[in-house]
C-alpha cells in the first residue's frame, strides 16, 4: 500500500504538469478555435530558462518567475504570428503554430544546447500518512491546485475573463458589445505562455528538459484538453491527473517503456465514453 501511494503521488505531480500544459490549449482554443501547437514549446522554455536563470545565480523563485515571463513572451510571439493578420483561417493559424514550434528548435539548440537540463526543484523528503514523498511533489500539486483555483476566479470574476469567456461562446456577440476579439485572442496566448511557463519550472526537476521535450507535453496536454472539448479547463486538470497517475502506476508495477501508450489507451477509452454521451445528453436537452 505504501509503494501504491508513493506511484499515485508521483503521478499526480506529473499530471499536473500534463495539465497545465493542457488548460494552455484551452485558453487558446476557447477563444480562437486554433489548436496551438507550440503549446508545449512554451513549457520547454520555461523549464530551460529556469535552469540557465538558476545556473547564473540567480535566487530561486526570482528566477522560476523570470522563466515564466520569457515563457509569457514565447506566448505573445507565437499569437502575433499565427493570429497577426485579422480573418486568419484557424487551420492556418494551427499550421503556423506547428512551424513556431519546429523553429523553437533551432533557437533552443542555439542558446541552450542539446544537453537535457534540470533544476533542483525542492529537496528532500516528507512522509504524508506514513509514505514517503518528495517535498517536490507536493509543491507541483500545491502550485497547481493555486494556479487553477486563480484561473477559475479569474475566468468567472473578473471583467477580462469574461470577455474571455464570451469571445470563447459568440465571437460575433462579443465583437458587437465592443469586445476587442483580436486583442483578447492575443492575451489568450499570453496566458498560454504563462501557463506553459509554470508547467516547464515545476516539471523540470522531475524530467530534465530538452530542446525537443515538447513532443511528449503536447502529446499529454493534447490529450488531457481534448477530454474536455478543448473548452474546459478544470477537465484538462482532472485528463492531465488521470495521465500521470495511470504512467506511474505502469511504469512502477510493469514496463516503464510502455507507460505513454497505457496511459493514451485509457485517456481514449475515457474520451470515446465522453463522446458517446453527447447524443444522450443532446436528446435529453431537446426533449
Amino acid at each position: 500500500m505504501i509503494t501504491l501511494l508513493a506511484h499515485v503521488v508521483s503521478g499526480l505531480a506529473i499530471g499536473c504538469g500534463f495539465a497545465l500544459v493542457g488548460s494552455g490549449l484551452v485558453a487558446v482554443y476557447r477563444v480562437t478555435g486554433v489548436v496551438n501547437f507550440a503549446q508545449g514549446m512554451f513549457a520547454v522554455v520555461g523549464g530551460l530558462c529556469a535552469s540557465a536563470f538558476l545556473g547564473a545565480g540567480i535566487w530561486h523563485g526570482a528566477a522560476e518567475l523570470l522563466a515564466v515571463a520569457v515563457a509569457a513572451a514565447a506566448g505573445a510571439v507565437t499569437g502575433l504570428l499565427a493570429l497577426g493578420r485579422r480573418g486568419t483561417a484557424p487551420m492556418t493559424a494551427l499550421i503556423v503554430t506547428l512551424a513556431v514550434g519546429f523553429l523553437a528548435y533551432a533557437v533552443l539548440v542555439a542558446v541552450f544546447g542539446d544537453t537535457p537540463r534540470s533544476t533542483p526543484g525542492l529537496s528532500g523528503m516528507t512522509s504524508l500518512l506514513g509514505v514517503p514523498v518528495r517535498r517536490h511533489h507536493l509543491l507541483v500539486i500545491g502550485v497547481t491546485a493555486v494556479v487553477f483555483l486563480a484561473l477559475w476566479l479569474f475566468l468567472t470574476r473578473t471583467y477580462l475573463g469574461k470577455a474571455l469567456t464570451a469571445c470563447a461562446s459568440n465571437p460575433y456577440a462579443a465583437r458587437v458589445t465592443g469586445i476587442p476579439v483580436a486583442r483578447m485572442a492575443q492575451f489568450a496566448f499570453v496566458l498560454a505562455g504563462v501557463l506553459g511557463g509554470v508547467a516547464g519550472v515545476l516539471v523540470a526537476p522531475l524530467r530534465p528538459m530538452s530542446f525537443d521535450s515538447d513532443v511528449t507535453l503536447i502529446v499529454h496536454g493534447f490529450a488531457a484538453a481534448v477530454l474536455g472539448g478543448l473548452t474546459r479547463p478544470m477537465v484538462a486538470l482532472a485528463g492531465g491527473v488521470l495521465l500521470g497517475v495511470v504512467e506511474a502506476l505502469v511504469a512502477g508495477y510493469g514496463n516503464a517503456a510502455y507507460q505513454t501508450t497505457v496511459a493514451l489507451v485509457v485517456m481514449l477509452a475515457v474520451m470515446i465514453w465522453h463522446a458517446a454521451r453527447r447524443p444522450s445528453v443532446h436528446q435529453e436537452v431537446t426533449v
